[in-house]
């Protein structure tokens, strides 16, 4: 097949993307097929140079901002462009994480207490409460990811600057979610729809870094964090965890895969965090550690997620 690989993009989490749409080219290229990278700047401009590719589809690769929260997917789906992962409202719900705990307690998906500040605003007495009865508190950008603009806060200054941090990382946002802070183990599952419809979750994964909690150096830094997959859970732990991943990809209506971050306590209380549209595809990357874990080369994984997500019933 031909398949143009989007990435790049325009949000703080450009260069992730720049080197997940980097991976994915060179795995689908190893599995023989043509494989065009483009760096997507704007939806507008790539729908209007779609016919000029001559391609069967595009891998999502973008991450942040319009690449995720559903935009980049409604034009494509307008223009009826084939694409990988979920369709525009799954993203949208996703990549808003306010309207994620919403449908995630609807759906009786375990999630931490939390509360939202707007830009402009400044945490309140509710804040101050949950600080007082946590004594760490966890504030990160509504609609941000890979842990741009994520602050670990311990006092009331911490706090009010965790807040102003999430309007430096992004420009563009208007909302700060403060959430308890768990303490535990970093646990994430990828989820994995099969042809025949079923959605399964890979292994679980536990996430050790070296130093500090799990930041953006700590992501994306070779040998700053150990990953153990599959994660040293008992069978019904696991079980368990998979189950509340898969429930909280279909909450969002997620298609084809994504990922879900939990915080397990050492009691064995289960949080989910989030769940990842367009998940990292980088070297780094663990969704790709779990498909391995699974049994599933990177290029036979990728080549599963364009047969569902294009709807092609056939052997590459």
């Amino acid at each position: 097949m031909k398949i143009i690989v989007a990435y790049g993009g325009t949000s703080p989490e450009r260069e992730v993307s720049l080197n997940s749409g980097k991976a994915v080219a060179e795995a689908l290229t190893e599995r023989g097929h043509s494989v065009i990278l483009e760096d997507v700047l704007s939806p507008k401009d790539f729908v209007a140079k779609w016919p000029a590719f001559n391609a069967d589809g595009v891998f999502i690769a973008l991450h942040g901002e319009w690449g995720e929260d559903g935009r980049f997917q409604t034009c494509l789906d307008a223009y009826g462009v084939p694409y990988t992962g979920s369709g525009p409202e799954a993203c949208m719900f996703a990549m808003d994480k306010m309207v994620a705990r919403l449908l995630f307690s609807i759906n009786n998906v375990p999630i931490p207490e939390g509360s939202i500040v707007q830009k402009g605003g400044l945490p309140d007495c509710r804040e101050e409460e949950m600080l007082h009865r946590y004594g760490k508190l966890i504030v990160k950008p509504n609609r941000g990811g890979s842990t741009v603009g994520v602050t670990v806060a311990k006092s009331l200054r911490e706090l009010s600057d965790g807040v102003d941090n999430c309007w430096k990382a992004y420009k563009n946002e208007d909302k700060a979610l403060i959430e308890q802070y768990i303490p535990g183990r970093e646990i994430t599952v990828p989820v994995w729809e099969k042809m025949s419809g079923e959605v399964i979750a890979l292994p679980a994964i536990d996430i050790r870094p070296y130093t500090g909690f799990y930041d953006y150096k700590s992501k994306y830094t070779s040998g700053s964090t150990e990953y153990i997959c599959p994660a040293d859970f008992t069978a019904e732990m696991t079980r368990k965890i998979g189950d509340l991943a898969v429930l909280a990809h279909k909450s969002l209506g997620c298609r084809s895969y994504s990922r879900t971050d939990f915080r397990i306590t050492d009691e064995g209380e289960i949080f989910v965090l989030e769940v990842n549209t367009a998940p990292g595809m980088t070297a780094t990357s663990l969704v790709p550690k779990s498909a391995r874990a699974y049994g599933l080369e990177f290029g036979e994984f990728l080549e599963s997620v364009i047969k569902v997500s294009f709807g092609i019933d056939r052997r590459f």
